[in-house]
């Protein structure tokens, strides 16, 4: 299974008496990057929860599809998600290679130690720091062990919310350029981010959420190149402040 195609419909979400979403709608495509702009508060990361199906909507709903058959959200589902949240879900006591094999183990992925050296040279982690507990890792060492966690299974539906937090000027562009891959190898790719330079010309859909609504859709036609950082700086001030 591959998915080629989210659709989300009328999502909202509410905590007690505080709307989180009202009315999202939301269409993602094999093929492309959206980034999910918005400033703090205006619901991003609660919609990458419900997309990832570790939060449930109030109301609306997501559909998965598989070519033109609709998925059902079950563990099949879900191992087709990448996820890279606020919390890097890995454990400080173990490496960053003892975790990748935990988790390739935990999916039932083969080559366990293989592919674990493997992303560990892809989102930079050193011989040394591979090596050593977790839990002696920088912020940003800890956001490339998320990222190459989030990456183990090479999902088709990959979920970032803030990628390029605690990393340097060229560990976020290096990023930005694995997010043109994973584009170009047919993955639905979701970006919540505040980095318009690091995202500039590989996005090629936006969507602006402002208090938990749908401010602005801005698609570029297949085929052409990705949105500028100028262009993304004008919609960001122009739609979400």
């Amino acid at each position: 299974m591959a998915l080629t195609r989210v659709a989300a419909r009328k999502l909202g979400k509410r905590y007690g008496q505080h709307r989180a979403l009202a009315g999202v709608d939301l269409e993602l495509d094999a093929g492309r990057v959206c980034a999910l702009l918005g400033p703090n508060g205006a619901g991003k990361s609660t919609l990458l929860g419900i997309l990832s199906t570790l939060v449930r909507p109030t109301s609306g709903d997501v559909v998965y599809y598989d070519g033109d058959a609709a998925v059902a959200a079950d563990d099949r589902l879900r191992g087709e998600i990448g996820l890279l949240a606020h919390s890097s879900l890995c454990y400080g006591e173990l490496s960053a290679v003892e975790n990748l094999v935990f988790f390739a183990r935990l999916y039932g992925l083969g080559g366990g130690a293989a592919r674990a050296e493997a992303l560990c040279d892809e989102v930079g982690l050193d011989d040394k720091a591979r090596h050593r507990p977790a839990r002696t890792y920088s912020r940003g060492m800890v956001q490339r062990l998320a990222l190459a966690r989030a990456l183990l299974a090479t999902p088709s539906l990959l979920l970032l919310d803030e990628p390029f937090t605690g990393l340097d000027r060229g560990g976020a562009l290096s990023l930005g350029r694995r997010l043109g891959r994973a584009k170009a190898e047919g993955a639905i790719v979701l970006v919540v981010t505040h980095d318009l330079e690091a995202i500039a010309d590989v996005t090629d859909h936006v969507v602006v959420l402002r208090r938990g609504q749908l401010a602005r859709v801005e698609r570029k036609p297949d085929g052409e190149a990705g949105f500028t950082y100028p262009e993304l700086r004008e919609l960001y001030h122009r739609h979400a402040e």
